[in-house]
């Protein structure tokens, strides 16, 4: 009898794929939710949780931008320290 072996998942996945959860839980949660809260029409409660994905889309490009410029220019960086 062959027993079935369960697919390995490398654990930066799992703390990359829990750390953008949790992102994702906080900025719905502290974000999202208080801007739709704050209005009481229905087309007012759509264009702000329009204007909140676009600052989650503006921070996560920002988050990119970043991230590539350290790995661009990580021999730089290591030299200085």
């Amino acid at each position: 009898m062959t027993r079935l072996k369960a697919a390995a998942i490398a654990p930066e996945i799992l703390i990359f794929g829990g750390a953008g959860l949790i992102s994702l839980l906080a900025f719905t949660a502290l974000i999202l939710v208080p801007a739709i809260g704050s209005f009481g029409r229905g087309w007012e409660k759509a264009t702000a949780a329009l204007l909140s994905l676009i600052v989650l889309v503006a921070l996560l490009a920002i988050g990119i931008g970043i991230g590539l410029t350290i790995v661009y220019y990580w021999p730089e960086i290591r030299e200085v320290f």
